[in-house]
């Protein structure tokens, strides 16, 4: 089973206008919200860790949630407002994001109210702006810390400025967890902007080095590049037609994970050991799912039956 930690909210995506109107179309979402539901979908047992809102938006994510089939037994209530992220897709399918969310449900966690987690969890992911907002970010470090030694841990940044915009802050944490997780996942835009002037290669390696086993760079249209013990891996990316690209690299971290569960190599031993040709195969499967959310509007992440054979 996998656990899959952070924010929980609302995209309200930005349509038409119509005389003073404004057509506004809104979609529960939140990177890790999105990863537990692809999960959910390619078949992997899940449970989703983090604070939703006592709100008519909260009851909808907690109902979705359930609806989709992710456990929602370490979901914590809160009498506080639901994050709203407000996002217009650009003409090249790229979206921007603003978000409205000081003193939401799914940033009040703390390391004191964190669960007990079963024996059956194989796995944590966590990621994006609930890594570094107080005080989620502290209990979502200390639940890493207490169970890296006991279960593979999983990270994507998924960097956020317009929710914190201290790069120094990104850079503190994303060193921090960049070092406590076995698998490391980051776009090559977050890299970048995190870290002008270093090379991917460099990145990885200090990462690998700081005690990372894997860790993949993608690259949007440009495919992605893997690191590990065993050396580097590229691919390039599959032929699309891009709707928009909300939710991919959402899609890409929960089909990497349904990879390496369906070939047993779940643990951070193993993901060091993976020779280039099982990386390639990672990285093709993952970036075929990706894909598939590319060619829709939304992050509506694929079923395993659309994904085809690992």
């Amino acid at each position: 089973m996998f656990i899959v930690c952070g924010e929980a909210l609302f995209d309200v995506f930005i349509g038409a206008e119509s005389g003073r109107s404004l057509h506004l179309d809104a979609h529960p979402g939140g990177s890790p919200f999105n990863v537990a539901i692809g999960l959910a979908r390619l078949g992997q047992p899940v449970s989703f860790l983090g604070g939703i809102a006592r709100d008519m938006l909260g009851d909808r994510l907690h109902q979705v949630l359930a609806a989709e089939g992710v456990g929602t037994a370490t979901v914590q209530r809160f009498d506080a407002p639901t994050t709203l992220g407000m996002v217009e897709v650009g003409a090249d399918g790229v979206p921007h994001y603003a978000f409205y969310g000081n003193g939401a449900a799914d940033r009040l966690i703390t390391a004191d109210a964190l669960p007990l987690l079963d024996q059956a969890v194989r796995a944590i992911h966590l990621g994006s702006f609930a890594t570094v907002v107080e005080p989620v970010a502290s209990a979502l470090e200390a639940l890493v810390r207490r169970e890296r030694d006991h279960r593979l841990i999983a990270y994507d940044p998924n960097i956020r400025l317009n929710v914190e915009p201290s790069v120094e802050r990104w850079q503190d944490k994303v060193e921090t967890l960049a070092g406590l997780a076995h698998f490391v996942k980051i776009s090559d835009e977050d890299a970048h902007l995190l870290y002008a002037g270093t090379a991917d290669d460099e990145l990885a390696g200090r990462w690998l080095a700081a005690g990372a086993r894997l860790v993949v760079m993608t690259r949007g249209g440009d495919g992605a590049s893997a690191w590990n013990a065993q050396g580097r891996v590229d691919i390039a990316a599959p032929r699309v037609n891009v709707i928009d690209t909300v939710g991919a690299g959402d899609t890409f971290q929960a089909a990497s994970l349904t990879w390496l569960a369906e070939n047993d190599v779940l643990n951070p031993d193993a993901l060091a050991g993976l020779d280039a040709e099982r990386v390639r195969a990672l990285l093709q499967f993952a970036a075929h799912s990706a894909a598939l959310t590319c060619s829709r509007r939304g992050a509506d992440l694929p079923r395993r039956a659309e994904v085809g054979a690992a």
